[in-house]
């Protein structure tokens, strides 16, 4: 399962159909909730709050995309002037999207290990977005996080990779190009540190980093999506503009009756030319939304303690 069309690279984050549905009956607290509306009256964040917080939903699935990493310090990829595309110009490419083609790549890796080396892990930190879903992780709610973003920093907040879908790869770990063989994280950043171009000790191929680059398939884990949306009882949606496929399909996939909040700069997607009942938009900044939805929930104090327990943990790392 491939990238659909360059219009991928709009969520790259940094990158960046709709599984299968069947019916699963919603756990009875769940049920009265949405049973007391009638169906013409719509949800608010307060209601979302309402339902998280009482452990009405417990199987939470969260989709990201750029737009939750460019508080952190990531420039996304359209922003005039300070976005990647804007940025990439710089390396000499015929055009933006070459540095994510295999054929460029293997003519001219350099400039994508150059931009790889801008994402070195440590450069950037989470912020309270990652750090609001690791402890709706900690909480035992979190079903699955799917992930456009290759930025790693879903990792560094400490949620398990096994909660984790990276949709369009991931910088930990490598593979040689010719061979396949697996290559260590450390080697390769090892290289890319050094403005080397990471080659195979065994066969000399380039070595890539296991991002999914264009026409390429994505990882094997994205297929969870047929199991975790139709199991889904609340969908989370933030920072992304839901057009790179078949990620953006994904948003559909949850029940009818399954209430979806979408956190974000600009309205998209289907919530835009086909809303359901049960959408709650907010619009705006993603970390005041969020701070917002953590004060209804009443976690402000034990999101703080939790950022600055894993910020310490940061520092250290950074410093040994």
């Amino acid at each position: 399962m491939a990238l659909w069309g360059r219009g991928a690279l709009s969520a790259l984050r940094l990158w960046g159909p709709g599984g299968g549905r069947r019916c699963i009956s919603l756990s009875v607290s769940a049920s009265g909730i949405f049973g007391s509306r009638g169906s013409s009256e719509k949800f608010s964040l307060q209601d979302v709050a309402e339902l998280i917080r009482t452990r009405a939903c417990q199987r939470v699935v969260v989709m990201v995309g750029a737009g939750i990493s460019t508080p952190s310090g990531i420039p996304d990829f359209r922003s005039p002037g300070s976005g990647l595309y804007s940025n990439l110009l710089q390396y000499n490419i015929p055009y933006p999207e070459a540095i994510f083609e295999l054929e460029f790549f293997f003519h001219n890796p350099k400039p994508f290990f150059t931009l790889a080396k801008q994402l070195y892990p440590g450069n950037y930190r989470p912020n309270i977005t990652h750090y609001f879903f690791r402890l709706l992780h900690d909480k035992g709610l979190l079903l699955r996080l799917y992930t456009q973003n290759i930025d790693g920093l879903e990792r560094v907040s400490g949620i398990p990779v096994s909660k984790l879908v990276e949709a369009h790869g991931t910088f930990a770990s490598a593979t040689c190009t010719i061979c396949r063989r697996s290559f260590p994280e450390k080697d390769l950043w090892a290289d890319v540190m050094m403005d080397r171009v990471p080659c195979c000790p065994v066969c000399t191929g380039i070595v890539k980093p296991d991002i999914v680059f264009f026409g390429e398939p994505l990882p094997e884990r994205f297929l969870l999506h047929v199991l975790d949306f139709p199991m889904a009882d609340l969908l989370l949606i933030l920072g992304t503009s839901l057009e790179v496929e078949p990620f953006a399909s994904l948003s559909e996939a949850v029940r009818g009756s399954v209430p979806r909040l979408l956190i974000n700069q600009n309205l998209v997607g289907p919530f835009a030319w086909r809303p359901r009942s049960r959408d709650v938009v907010q619009l705006g900044d993603v970390v005041h939304s969020v701070e917002r939805l953590v004060e209804l929930l009443g976690w402000t104090e034990e999101l703080q303690d939790l950022v600055q327990r894993e910020t310490g943990k940061l520092y250290v790392l950074v410093q040994a």
